[in-house]
């Protein structure tokens, strides 16, 4: 049962071809859902029952109820 109550992250992308990685729950940790977003793009993404991580490769900004963060890419 999905729980539609879980905390959401909004994710916009800073660059072409950034990736966001949905983990899955459990025992064993796995890929579960890709994306990617291009330059502008944003996503709206929510931790339920099945997603209990979320794993973002490129240049991003990540706005969650706890404050707002630049991804860090070298």
């Amino acid at each position: 049962m999905t729980d539609f109550n879980g905390d959401y992250i909004v994710i916009k992308a800073k660059a072409q071809g950034v990736q966001v990685i949905g983990l899955t729950r459990g025992q064993d940790t796995k890929f579960h859902h890709t994306e990617k977003l291009d330059k502008g793009e944003l996503l709206i993404c929510q931790f339920t029952d099945h997603t209990s991580a979320i794993k973002i490769r490129g240049k991003a900004t990540v706005m969650t109820k706890f404050g707002t963060v630049d991804t860090e890419v070298e």
